[in-house]
């Protein structure tokens, strides 16, 4: 099995709808670290999962500079942010990492 991670870096708002008072419902920014995790058991005629620059190019051109809540359209949570960027890097993305500030990271992971 060949496995690839990349981290991206976006810059990014985004607000949250929630039923209880928080400052996050107010729309705030956050510089995103994004970890990325593919994997194959064959590499296609490249010799890659993926190109790197492809799945930088998938989620910076969806998400940097940009108000989240107009991209995807539930609650743009860290986790669903992660299963969102999941989504788009079927069928080799098997996890995601979304720290959205240091000590607050939340990971979606494909069940096998």
């Amino acid at each position: 099995m060949y496995k690839v991670k990349k981290r991206i870096v976006v810059s990014a708002a985004h607000y949250l709808t929630l039923d209880y008072e928080s400052k996050c419902s107010g729309i705030h920014g956050h510089n995103w670290v994004i970890d990325v995790y593919l994997k194959s058991p064959s590499l296609n005629a490249n010799g890659m999962v993926m190109d790197f620059s492809h799945i930088k190019k998938v989620i910076k051109d969806a998400l940097d500079h940009k108000l989240i809540n107009d991209v995807i359209k539930v609650n743009p949570t860290a986790e669903n942010i992660a299963y969102w960027i999941c989504q788009q890097l079927q069928p080799f993305c098997y996890r995601v990492d979304v720290e959205e500030s240091p000590n607050n990271t939340a990971s979606y992971e494909r069940d096998e």
